[in-house]
């Protein structure tokens, strides 16, 4: 078969390599699209630092099973599914609770659980094996479109079902970004809450599409956008803040706009920093603010979208390319010529 491969320091290859067969409790998906994200770019800049060379790359997949192992119940070959972005072990004390993300057996303190495409061969290929319990039937929907739901639409659900108690019909939630993540986040916002939402961002094109996807209010990311939310929101400021970009101005615009007893969600990678002071003189952020680095989300957030696509409440924005065109596609996404979600199908 064939896989686009991490081949060295920030490079990919296309490779023909065996067709792998599933183990006890796994299955063989064969892939009906691979969505790409810019976590993928930020392996590529990591160069030599990033550790592993030589996998299948690929963290958004969707197929129909193929195979499947011995022990596997609950799953037939011929199902939809797509492929849980966190793989975790489903037994720690975590995993019980519910926090598929914080797993202590797949990950650590400080450390990620396990992630297809970052670890284990990942989805840019024609079959990916998967542990039984991360294969997710969909029923009807399309695995090639649905395969951005693992990550475009599991990370913001996530950060949201954090918030969900904020999100009175009364409150106002500012959207910073608007991109693969921010647009999906629009349309679970307006599908589970009555909040205002205020959307922000740096790209006409983006702020253009914001209103159709649930936004209330849309507003360039520049220098008047703080003064302006202050206005919208009598002085006030917003309830929630998701940050699906993480710079150092977007994360500054979030500690800007956040009112007392706020919610700060940080969910782009982009290297930002929110420092908090202990002390009562030089802190930025309004007393009672609670800030969360939202990583990925839980097996119940994937139902959670999965479901919201299955009522067409939300759906995902893609471009797609063939296998063969993996190089164009990252520099497509590189260049922010990607509206929404790339996906590589095979």
């Amino acid at each position: 078969m064939r896989a686009v491969k991490l081949t060295g320091p920030g490079t990919l290859g296309l490779e023909e390599v065996a067709t792998p067969e599933p183990g006890p409790g796994q299955v063989r998906v064969r892939v009906a699209g691979a969505g790409l994200c810019h976590s993928d770019l930020h392996v590529l800049h990591l160069g030599d630092a990033w550790p592993v060379f030589g996998g299948t790359v690929g963290h958004e997949g969707g197929g129909w099973i193929d195979a499947l192992g011995d022990d596997v119940t609950g799953l037939t070959e011929g199902d939809a599914v797509v492929v849980s972005v966190i793989w975790s072990c489903g037994s720690c004390r975590a995993c019980i609770e519910g926090r598929d993300n914080a797993c202590t057996v797949a990950g650590t303190r400080t450390g990620l659980p396990l992630t297809p495409g970052l670890g284990p061969d990942g989805s840019m290929a024609e079959y990916i094996i998967v542990p039984a319990r991360h294969a997710v039937p969909i029923g009807a929907l399309d695995p090639a479109t649905a395969a951005p739901l693992t990550d475009a639409g599991v990370t913001p659900m996530h950060a949201i079902n954090t918030v969900l108690d904020r999100l009175t019909p009364a409150a106002t939630v500012v959207v910073i970004g608007l991109g693969g993540l921010g647009h999906v986040a629009l349309q679970i916002l307006a599908a589970v809450s009555a909040a205002r939402v205020i959307a922000l961002d740096t790209d006409p094109a983006k702020r253009a599409s914001a209103a159709e996807h649930g936004a209330d209010l849309v507003l360039d990311s520049n220098e008047h956008a703080v003064e302006r939310i202050l206005t919208e929101t009598d002085g006030v400021d917003a309830d929630v803040v998701l940050d699906l970009v993480g710079v150092q101005p977007t994360v500054d615009l979030a500690r800007r706009v956040v009112a007392a007893e706020g919610a700060i969600r940080l969910i782009g990678l982009g290297g930002g920093s929110l420092p908090v002071n202990a002390g009562v003189e030089g802190e930025s952020l309004p007393w009672g603010v609670n800030v969360q680095r939202s990583y990925g989300g839980t097996r119940q957030d994937l139902v959670d979208v999965i479901a919201l696509a299955q009522r067409g409440r939300i759906s995902i924005e893609t471009v797609t390319y063939s296998l063969e065109q993996f190089q164009q596609a990252f520099d497509d996404l590189e260049a922010g010529r990607v509206a929404g979600r790339a996906i590589l199908v095979p």
